[in-house]
Order: C-alpha cells, then sequence, then structure tokens
C-alpha cells in the first residue's frame, strides 16, 4: 500500500476533468484531492461536461463525489474559482457570480507569494476550430470519446498484466497535433496574449497536454487533464511551481510525499 501524506499548498490548479464522461478519471482525482490541502485552487474550465451531457445523460456516484468534496474545501475556508472552458461554457452566463462560494469568473490574474503576475485562463480562445467551425470541434470530441473508450479496455488489459498506466488516447492525439505543429502554435498565441496584460506568466488547460515552460519573458504552464495525464499544478509556500503526475505517484510504491514527484516540463 503506497502511503502518501497529505500535503499543504498554497494554490491548487485543476483543469479538464470532464466530469459527465466516461473517460473521467474520476476515482484517481479523488485520491488526489484527499491527498492535497489549498488555501485557494483554481479551477481552469472544463470540469463538467456540458457538451456530452447534453448528448447523453452520465454521471456515476464518482463523480458526483468529485463535486462534493470541492465544495467540502469550499466549506472548510478554501477560496475557489471557477474559469469556465467550452465545454462548461454555459458557466460564462454567470461569469461575476457565485455560487456555493464558488466565484465564476471569465480570466482571473494570479500573484505568487513572491509576486509574479500570472494570466489564468481556460485557452479555448485561441482554438480556431472551437471559436469558429464549432460542429468541426464536435466531431473531434466524438473521435476523441472513442480513443477514450479504447483507453480503457487497454488500461484494463495491462492492468490485468500487471503493466503500469498508459493513455492510448494522449499518444495518439500527441501524434497527431505534433504532425500538424498544433501544440506549438497554442502555447505562441497563449504567450503573446498574455504578454498585452502585463504579466510574467500564464496559465491554462484546453489542450491536454501538460507543460511548464519559459517562452521569452513569459512562464507558460498548462495544467494538463484529469482523462489522460492525471495532472495538477500546485504552488507551494515559497511561491514555487510544480506540476504534480499523479499516476506516477501512485504507481511507484516508494512515494512517501507528493515532493517526491514533480514534472517540471513535458513535450
Amino acid at each position: 500500500m503506497v502511503d502518501i501524506h497529505v500535503r499543504k499548498v498554497r494554490t491548487l490548479f485543476l483543469s479538464d476533468v470532464h466530469l459527465g464522461t466516461k473517460g473521467c478519471q474520476a476515482d484517481l482525482l479523488l485520491d488526489f484531492l484527499k491527498h492535497v490541502e489549498a488555501d485557494t485552487i483554481y479551477l481552469v474550465g472544463d470540469i463538467i461536461d456540458g457538451w456530452r451531457l447534453k448528448a447523453a445523460w452520465y454521471w456515476p456516484q464518482s463523480h458526483n463525489d468529485v463535486v462534493q468534496k470541492l465544495l467540502r474545501k469550499v466549506r472548510k475556508g478554501t477560496k475557489m474559482i471557477y474559469i469556465p472552458g467550452n465545454h462548461d461554457e454555459f458557466l460564462r452566463d454567470y461569469v461575476g457570480h457565485q455560487f456555493g462560494g464558488v466565484d465564476i469568473q471569465e480570466e482571473a490574474i494570479f500573484e505568487t507569494v513572491d509576486g509574479k503576475r500570472m494570466l489564468v485562463l481556460h485557452g479555448d480562445k485561441f482554438d480556431v476550430v472551437v471559436r469558429n467551425v464549432k460542429w468541426l470541434a464536435h466531431l473531434g470530441d466524438w473521435a476523441y470519446d472513442i480513443a477514450i473508450g479504447l483507453n480503457v479496455t487497454i488500461g484494463w488489459v495491462r492492468r490485468r498484466l500487471g503493466l503500469p498506466y498508459w493513455s492510448f488516447s494522449g499518444w495518439s492525439k500527441q501524434k497527431v497535433k505534433r504532425a500538424v505543429n498544433f501544440i506549438g502554435a497554442f502555447e505562441k498565441a497563449v504567450v503573446n496574449d498574455a504578454k498585452k496584460s502585463d504579466v510574467q506568466g500564464v496559465i491554462c488547460g484546453h489542450i491536454h497536454a501538460p507543460a511548464m515552460r519559459d517562452m521569452g519573458e513569459c512562464l507558460y504552464v498548462n495544467t494538463g487533464d484529469w482523462v489522460d495525464s492525471c495532472t495538477a499544478l500546485v504552488e507551494d509556500e515559497t511561491g514555487a511551481l510544480e506540476i504534480i503526475r499523479w499516476t506516477s505517484i501512485k504507481a511507484t510504491a516508494e512515494i512517501t510525499s507528493l515532493d517526491d514527484v514533480r514534472l517540471k516540463s513535458a513535450a
């Protein structure tokens, strides 16, 4: 049994959970949330997948448990900011409002403990397909669901064989997007926009590609997702930022603390 201590952090960033889909790794996220306590949590979009729920209702108990776990943290004093994405765009009608102690914001400026200002946004506004050809975005979403279905089957077989977690959907997505240089173009667009806001960095989600890298005078951070990578961004009490890959921690028996696994960058 892996003994993972609870870690106290100043700020936690989660995005692209996609509650309401079969691909959502809700059990892993619940396990992660049991082992981290944060003063502030930013939900950086696509937490609930309104697109998929509109097409077909899917909401198992584990998805409800995630919502309840997050709201319980709010009741215990955690500040929570929800920045809607394209899959939960219905919440953009409520920007500026607060529900159950959760603030709904279009974008936010986050300041690290050491004074670094960072723009926080989901990132879908930089995806031309999502912004301009929504029917094609939905088609891509359908194809991605097929890959997720294969993910579940392959994951089951690998667990039976005692093999570590591996994401087919993540692998195939990366192969396709690298071929068309999508990720690189997305990152440049996000950073260029952030520079207009007089910030030193930007934190986003949307493309399910966890990363942390300096791009000129701007730090680019993508929180990843809880469908493929199962990653989250945390800021510790000193202002240091790091990306935690939860599947790596769970697969490593000798891990005793979240501090033992850090993902400083991802391709």
